[in-house]
């Protein structure tokens, strides 16, 4: 996989995994609890849906848009995820207490892969030049005059 497009594109369902696994673990943590589950407001609601939309459009941005827009998004998609998740896994919990929480300990296993491979999304994107993206582009075009078909 040479194409940094694609392996963007990869490391973006890689983190959207991770990410809703834990939110299902965490789902059957609350299910099988003896406790009510917590009840989030409409806002809190939308706000974990935009924040799952991140990496969702994101799988998709990182094959279709051009070099420059490309590599922009992904450094601020990458960067509002790690921050919302470093602050809401490690900062959060230690003001709050929850770090007491059983549950904890699974969360921050995820936390800390999703939180990598952010980070790897960014340097990815930060080290990404515009000369291996002309070099792509090139590979492509010469591959469709070619006859030459991906399947």
């Amino acid at each position: 996989m040479h194409d940094t497009k694609e392996r963007l594109s990869l490391l973006w369902i890689f983190a959207l995994l991770n990410y809703l696994y834990a939110d299902v673990n965490a789902l059957f943590y609350f299910v099988g609890s003896p406790n009510q589950a917590p009840h989030l407001p409409p806002w809190a609601r939308l706000g974990s849906a935009v924040l799952m939309e991140i990496p969702i459009a994101m799988i998709v941005a990182s094959r279709l848009l051009p070099f420059r827009a490309n590599r922009l998004a992904n450094i601020i998609a990458g960067g509002i995820m790690t921050l919302v998740n470093g602050y809401l896994t490690f900062v959060l919990p230690l003001v709050t207490g929850d770090f007491r929480d059983p549950e904890y300990r699974v969360y921050v296993f995820f936390a800390t892969i999703e939180t990598v491979c952010t980070s790897v999304i960014i340097w990815q994107a930060w080290t990404w030049s515009g000369g291996e993206a002309a070099v792509s582009s090139e590979r492509i075009v010469r591959q469709s005059q070619a006859g030459i078909t991906s399947s």
